[in-house]
């Protein structure tokens, strides 16, 4: 039935009309005629088209990518958010290192390995000169196996990051400020902590030596010592073992032999019948200040076997490291001065 508008009711769309009119044709497909390789490849009877998309006709201005996941399925794209890529996850963050205090922490991994499976030795540098402390790092960078885990100008600082960084040994000086060296030793040693302190001072009265002894120190050194004496004392320390530069050793040993009383006054000597005969030998030798090596050469054996012997003494007499071992020597009498 005709409408007012004269149009037939059963007359096409206009777009549809625009599609087939020669008229509104598109000019930029002119040139470009149907594929005459397609012309002699009709529908293949054998494979029917999928009649579950008789409904959606291929549209021709966005063709199916088969590479594109959402190409399964018309509806695939609807499926949900996109899930994060596990390819490319968002990178972690961690905190931040940087001291509470004004203290220099340094950019090392706790107990880091070396090549070879040896330990590295972490080394927390205590002392109020900053050009001092950098000339120790740069010693200690010059040694193979030392890592310099932090810096501190005084005391108070060097407690604090010995219990927070935990390193193997704490170079430090007796004069500090805020908390002077000996307290600052004392409170470290005292605390529990696997860290033990090495003294490097420019100061060796004998009264300093043997309060820093008392407040736990397992080390004593002046500043004028070298580089190698430096690096080897800090392994020594770092091991279990004690170093007291030799000159301050034997001037305190004589002074301390003079303080003491006679070997049979006291009730110390007993305590050496747990030793064996080689072990007495060995501990004559710490007490005199022999090192390892030079035991093993006065004894004809190797240096395992010493520090095996060494260990043996300790364990027995219940000593903590070399430093108390030679101060039971000459109370027990078993070495005197000048002998």
């Amino acid at each position: 039935m005709p409408h007012g508008n004269g149009s037939d009711v059963g007359s096409a769309p206009a777009s549809d009309a625009r599609r087939t009119d020669p008229l509104h044709a598109d000019p930029r497909h002119a040139d470009h005629p149907a594929d005459p390789r397609h012309a002699d490849h009709p529908a293949d009877p054998d494979h029917p088209a999928d009649p579950r998309h008789a409904d959606h006709p291929a549209d021709s201005r966005h063709p199916a990518d088969a590479r594109h996941p959402d190409a399964r399925h018309p509806d695939a794209r609807y499926a949900g958010p996109r899930q994060a890529d596990p390819g490319h996850a968002a990178p972690s963050q961690t905190a931040s290192t940087r001291p509470a205090s004004g203290g220099r922490v340094g950019n090392v991994p706790d107990n880091a390995g070396r090549a070879g499976g040896a330990r590295t030795v972490r080394v927390l540098l205590a002392d109020e000169q900053p050009m001092l402390r950098a000339g120790l790092r740069m010693a200690l960078a010059g040694a193979d196996g030392f890592a310099v885990v932090g810096e501190a100008g005084d005391g108070a600082e060097a407690v604090d990051l010995a219990r927070r960084l935990l390193p193997d040994v704490v170079v430090m000086d007796l004069r500090l400020p805020r908390l002077d060296g000996l307290a600052a030793a004392r409170r470290i040693t005292g605390s529990g902590l696997p860290v033990r302190v090495l003294v490097l001072t420019a100061y060796d009265a004998d009264e300093q030596v043997l309060s820093a002894v008392a407040a736990g120190a397992s080390g004593y050194l002046c500043k004028d010592a070298g580089a190698e004496e430096l690096v080897a004392a800090i392994r020594t320390v770092a091991a279990g073992g004690a170093v007291v530069a030799p000159k301050i050793l034997d001037r305190l040993l004589v002074r301390l032999a003079e303080l003491l009383p006679a070997a049979e006054a006291t009730a110390a000597a007993p305590a050496l019948d747990a030793l064996t005969e080689r072990e007495r030998e060995v501990l004559v030798h710490v007490a005199r200040g022999h090192s390892n090596a030079e035991i093993a050469r006065a004894l004809t054996v190797s240096e395992t076997t010493v520090k095996t012997h060494v260990g043996h003494v300790l364990t027995k007499l219940r000593l903590r490291d070399r430093v108390q071992a030679v101060v039971l020597a000459y109370e027990t009498g078993l070495v005197r001065p000048g002998s």
